[in-house]
């Protein structure tokens, strides 16, 4: 596995990905799958601010992705970004999201950000977990500010401080 800049070509996967998460999870607090169209866009967005997108690339296939970008719009909050991190169902617990966050945060530290942030579903244990492991610290918690699969959602507020 190799973890490089996503490229047009892992737009597809990435769609999967990401439509995975918004109709089976509650990892995205989104009801209705994208197309091709908006995820490409999302891309294109991304490279035009010079927000990274890293993916996770095994023998030319896509199996998972990773990106920050702005946390808040306000130019007080410009050394903050918020990040995500998905990886193929298929593919989880085989250290490929570990691989992502150790390069986006790489990437971060090399960007001069101070610290990134994650929003986790309360009931995500599995991401909670994953998060601490990474030295992120849990920083808030919104009871009941999500609405999916027909119950409320938490949302957590992980976030680690970028040191060199």
């Amino acid at each position: 596995m190799i973890v490089r800049a996503a490229q047009a070509r892992d737009v597809p996967a990435i769609l999967d990905i990401v439509n995975d998460a918004i109709l089976n999870s509650t990892a995205l607090f989104e009801y209705e799958p994208r197309t091709l169209d908006e995820q490409a866009g999302w891309l294109a967005e991304r490279n035009a601010g010079g927000w990274p997108v890293l993916v996770a690339d095994v023998d030319g296939d896509t199996i998972g992705f990773a990106s920050y970008g702005p946390f808040r719009a306000r130019p007080a909050y410009a050394a903050t970004v918020e990040h995500s991190v998905y990886v193929a169902q298929h593919d989880r617990s085989k250290g490929v999201g570990r691989a992502l966050m150790l390069a986006l945060i790489a990437a971060a530290k090399a960007d001069g950000r101070h610290v990134m942030v994650g929003g986790i579903d309360g009931s995500n244990d599995a991401s909670i977990a994953f998060h601490a492991a990474l030295g992120f610290v849990e920083t808030g918690r919104m009871p009941e500010v999500g609405w999916k699969f027909e119950r409320w959602l938490d949302l957590v507020f992980m976030q680690l401080t970028l040191k060199d």
